[in-house]
């Protein structure tokens, strides 16, 4: 949906940026600006500011930056458009006309419809006759009936196009069934159903909308899961299933597993606290999301190896984040004789709901978890397994920020390994020097190449003329800062400047002279160019005599484009300065 500036500013000035942000950061005042620790990557030390006078945000860690309705897009995974009306909804604010909705909103729109569209046809056919199959695959899984309904679970047909047919008679095109990933291209231009004789599980995110769908077949055909791929409305990395119920939990922690079918059976066992991340690899998009309801997480992966190093990644993940971390360590179970792995629902249908609470109540914190993994790895009992656990451990234990919980895991670690305490301390310390060693070495390469530091983050934006892009950077500033500074007429085009990027900001800026909005920035700028925008209004910028420093400004931006233009080549401008110092090649005319 495309929105005026001033339906823009109104959404903004009814959406005060340290009210919204506070909702998701704890913020505290220092001096002009609110700091806290960014919601968007991991970090000990505040460096998210919030600026209440110029309604922005900016990381000094991430360089994630921008407006009200940039952090919402951000936080909430939306759309610019999505953004705007949940912030107009925040504030009883009513929406613009709908016919004024753009091509790629309208079909975001569209495939949320149709999901929700499709979830309750699947969910009318697990009812009926043709759903018995799916059905009799949930009772031997002893899923019980309301606990399916719960979840909204249904049946996919073994049809070649039972979904398709079904929901073009409701209206729905060829296009928007592909970009849903509910139908997929026939080699002779016509279309047919992605799932097929499968239970289908939708996925709903915290929002209530239907982004997707996972899947699992209900005999020995493979893929055994399978889940909607990327669409306009669903990103794996950014959702959980069972989100929607579990963030209603009284309990006081999540339970974070591999598969969607251990959430469905932990939930029917009482555990309504458990999600699943969809597969091994929990991402920060996800740890963010978990922030918002709950600030305990337990690990409980499958006990294979895939599920171990799992847990390791998503301990290293939220390691030093607020998150009070816990593993759930799965016992093997013995079948004939031998060991198989278990997972939740495995654990849950054979030893039952009280032994899982009992391992619940008994879970390992993450450190306790990492030392007892790395143990695993040596032979204490002999001088070379020792070493080598106490150089492993010694890395791991001096990450921990807390002296005291460092010192607590250190004397444990020397305990485990029979090494004197002052021994395992030494190590630790040792390992932290060269931790910091290495930080050094790498702050020292940033600081060999200072250009380095006035480039944009993002690669694909990066500065071909500092000198010119220093100046440009300059004029956007001033002109952000006082509106006064527009002369009549343009004084340097966009054209004129080195950097494309800053050009369109600079040509916005000209647009809406008299009138600059970061919210209607936010609608024509991408994320990464925001986040420089935001990036480059936070450098400090006088304004004691503001008209000569444009001036001046725009004068070296007219000379470096004069150079440009002219085909100057700085290189062989230095060597003909320097033949002129030492008198070589006569007298220059």
């Amino acid at each position: 949906m495309r929105f005026s500036d001033t339906f823009l500013d109104e959404v903004v000035a009814r959406n005060d940026i340290a009210d919204v942000v506070s909702s998701y950061v704890t913020l505290t005042r220092k001096g002009s600006n609110l700091f806290g620790l960014c919601p968007f990557h991991n970090e000990k030390t505040p460096s998210f500011s919030v600026a209440p006078d110029k309604q922005i945000y900016h990381c000094f860690g991430c360089k994630k930056g921008g407006s009200v309705i940039n952090f919402i897009m951000e936080i909430e995974g939306l759309s610019f458009p999505e953004a705007v009306a949940f912030l107009a909804k925040r504030a009883n604010l009513p929406l613009p006309a709908e016919e004024e909705q753009t091509g790629a909103d309208r079909m975001r729109r569209r495939v949320l419809e149709l999901n929700r569209t499709a979830a309750r046809w699947y969910y009318e056919q697990l009812q009926q006759p043709q759903g018995a199959a799916v059905q009799s695959y949930l009772d031997r899984r002893q899923i019980r009936k309301n606990i399916a309904v719960r979840f909204g679970m249904g049946a996919s047909l073994n049809e070649w196009d039972a979904l398709t047919r079904a929901m073009r008679a409701k209206g729905y095109s060829k296009e928007e069934l592909l970009a849903a990933g509910l139908a997929a291209a026939g080699k002779n231009g016509g279309i047919y159903d992605k799932f097929r004789n499968r239970l289908m599980l939708p996925v709903i995110d915290s929002r209530g909308d239907v982004v997707g769908f996972g899947s699992r077949v209900i005999d020995n055909s493979s893929p055994k899961y399978m889940n909607t791929t990327e669409t306009v409305a669903f990103s794996k990395r950014r959702v959980l299933y069972g989100l929607n119920l579990a963030k209603k939990t009284k309990r006081p922690n999540i339970i974070l597993c591999e598969g969607n079918l251990d959430v469905v059976t932990l939930h029917q066992a009482g555990f309504d606290n458990a999600v699943a991340s969809m597969g091994t690899a929990l991402t920060q998009e996800q740890v963010r999301l978990l922030s918002r309801f709950t600030k305990e997480l337990v690990l409980c992966y499958d006990n294979d190896k895939a599920g171990q190093l799992a847990t390791d990644r998503a301990l290293e993940l939220l390691r030093n984040t607020e998150f009070k971390v816990k593993v759930l360590r799965l016992p093997q179970r013995l079948v004939d004789g031998n060991y198989v792995k278990q997972d939740a629902d495995d654990f849950i249908k054979y030893q039952g709901r009280d032994a899982f609470e009992n391992l619940l109540s008994g879970s390992e914190n993450g450190v306790e978890f990492t030392m007892s993994q790395i143990a695993g790895r040596y032979d204490l009992k002999d001088d070379k397994g020792r070493i080598g656990y106490a150089g492993e451990i010694a890395e791991a234990l001096c990450k921990l920020d807390d002296p005291v919980e460092r010192e607590v895991y250190t004397t444990r670690a020397a305990e485990a390994a029979s090494l004197p305490v002052d021994a395992m301390r030494m190590e630790v310390s040792r390992a932290a020097k060269r931790q910091r060693a290495k930080a050094r070495k790498q702050q020292e390469r940033r600081e060999l190449n200072p250009a380095a530091s006035l480039q944009p983050a993002e690669r694909s934006i990066r500065y071909q003329n500092l000198r010119s892009a220093m100046a440009e950077e300059g004029v956007i500033r001033l002109l952000s800062q006082d509106e006064s500074l527009f002369p009549d007429e343009t004084p340097v085009r966009a054209e004129e400047f080195s950097s494309p990027l800053l050009g369109r900001i600079y040509g916005e800026l000209w647009q809406r002279r008299g009138h600059v909005s970061m919210a209607a920035m936010a609608a024509v700028l991408t994320a990464e160019e925001m986040n420089h925008l935001t990036s480059l209004l936070q450098k400090p910028e006088s304004t004691a005599n503001a008209p000569q420093a444009l001036a001046d400004y725009i004068r070296i931006i007219k000379e470096e484009y004069t150079k440009r233009t002219a085909g100057f080549d700085p290189l062989a401008a230095a060597g003909d300065t320097y033949k002129d110092k030492k008198g070589y090649g006569g007298k220059r005319t």
